[in-house]
């Protein structure tokens, strides 16, 4: 089963949390054991996955990335001034696999899923959620 999340973004950088919006498509494929993969199909976003209970780590992530990736100082940069986006999104990656067992994101207590949002604001983010049967 395959189906995409589209989400619209409203900050240049941001984390957006799409765990309920996935655990709604888990639920609805109705597979018992299996993966879910979160695909990001974008080339300056990324999903990744961590704590969402603080709202600080979102903001901490995103300093800690803007920290590491200066803007303004790459050759694609000429082209469209969004290279440390794009290097980001890299360092991120564009997926995440989680197991689910018993119908259910093998998810940790504090764990959440996130789109992080590198070049925004966007309208159309578009994420695909594909579920596998592994049983």
């Amino acid at each position: 089963m395959q189906q995409i999340i589209t989400i619209s973004t409203s900050k240049k950088q941001e984390l957006i949390d799409i765990t309920e919006e996935v655990n709604s498509i888990v639920k609805k494929s109705k597979i018992k054991e299996g993966l879910c993969n979160i695909f990001a199909m974008h080339a300056t976003a990324a999903i990744i996955i961590n704590e969402n209970a603080d709202p600080d780590i979102c903001l901490d992530t995103i300093d800690a990335l803007n920290n590491l990736i200066k803007e303004g100082v790459w050759r694609h940069d000429k082209l469209d001034g969004n290279a440390a986006s794009h290097i980001k999104s890299t360092i991120l990656g564009p997926s995440e696999t989680i197991p689910i067992k018993n119908g259910e994101l093998q998810l940790g207590t504090w764990q959440a899923i996130s789109l992080v949002e590198l070049d925004g604001p966007r309208s159309n983010r578009k994420i695909i959620v594909s579920i596998v049967p592994t049983d």
